[in-house]
């Protein structure tokens, strides 16, 4: 008898144990969804916020006056960068399969945040939409001037959409999807492939600066990185998020939720040092399904992870939305 009422005490102490690791789990899970919660949705601007991001993207793609001059700080870092990134990543190629399969070469496609308008070939019946005055020489095709979240072109335009890591730059995203929305035809594609999920640390360079550069918080921060950057982390931080935006989208159509970031207008330290949010692509895709648009390629999703390079096709649905 002795010797199971040791075993029963033992038994005990091990489940109180567990008891308090599960609790002492879920409040990790709990409190850090509570703290990258994406609490921000669009709000008015300041004349400054649009102002200066106009600046930067005219700066960043202008032409040297003389070819045989010195290239720029922004020809050397944010050209390169964004070029490099666009053949890792096969964006030419993910864009010319989305315009074949949904036979789109020869009807009015847009692109929004077309830079320089490498893929203005891509279609027949192109037309790039930019925020900088600079680029219009390098176009062949048609090109507006314009802003994502206020385009120029009547409502129902084209039977094809499509933007290249131009979201996350935009201050109003929300407003941004609705201006894509409705240019796009009932039953349009859209091919939307913002840089998901930026992260905070990008602007200031923590992942590619020495210690040396920073005080005592911005070591910290840097030594936090290889955590924060980490699948688990991801995993902890957006499922709880996920879950419940997904339970609140299935009441009607939803706001977009998502964290604003400080840009660095100053120094390209990594891709997206000059990004204005934070955008979770389930998030956007819980915007698009609660207006009745059909998403084409969501079960490729995972709940569990992050995405940063996956685009979202949607068909778009006007009149269920």
């Amino acid at each position: 008898m002795e010797v199971i009422n040791k075993f029963l005490t033992a038994l005990k102490r091990v489940a109180i144990v567990m008891l308090v690791l599960t609790a002492a789990a879920m409040l990790v899970v709990v409190v850090n969804g509570a703290i990258h919660f994406p609490y921000d949705v669009d709000a008015p601007l300041t004349h400054q916020e649009p102002e200066a991001a106009q600046k930067y993207y005219t700066q960043a793609y202008k032409i040297p006056a003389i070819e045989s001059q010195a290239k720029s700080q922004y020809e050397t870092e944010y050209i390169h960068v964004a070029e490099a990134a666009a053949k890792l990543f096969q964006i030419e190629e993910q864009v010319t399969a989305f315009v074949k399969e949904f036979n789109l070469s020869e009807r009015p496609v847009l692109e929004i945040g077309s830079g320089r308008g490498y893929l203005q070939d891509i279609a027949q019946n192109y037309t790039g939409l930019d925020i900088s005055p600079s680029v219009a020489n390098f176009y062949h095709k048609k090109f507006v001037l314009g802003s994502a979240t206020a385009m120029p072109f009547a409502d129902d335009s084209f039977a094809g959409v499509w933007s290249i890591w131009v979201f996350e730059h935009v201050p109003n995203p929300e407003q941004a999807f609705y201006e894509a929305r409705r240019v796009a035809r009932d039953k349009g594609l859209l091919f939307l492939l913002p840089a998901w999920n930026c992260s905070s640390w990008a602007a200031e360079g923590y992942a590619v600066r020495p210690y040396s550069d920073f005080g005592l918080a911005g070591k910290l921060i840097k030594a936090s990185i290889p955590l924060r950057s980490s699948p688990i982390f991801g995993a902890i931080t957006h499922v709880p998020i996920r879950i419940v935006r997904t339970y609140v989208a299935r009441y009607g159509p939803t706001r977009l939720r998502y964290r604003r970031l400080s840009p660095n207008y100053e120094k390209y330290w990594v891709p997206d040092s000059d990004a204005v949010n934070s955008i979770d692509s389930h998030e956007a895709m819980l915007w698009f399904l609660s207006r009745g648009d059909e998403c084409l390629n969501c079960e490729d999703m995972s709940v569990f992870l992050p995405m940063t390079s996956m685009p979202l096709i949607f068909r778009v649905h006007k009149s269920a939305g």
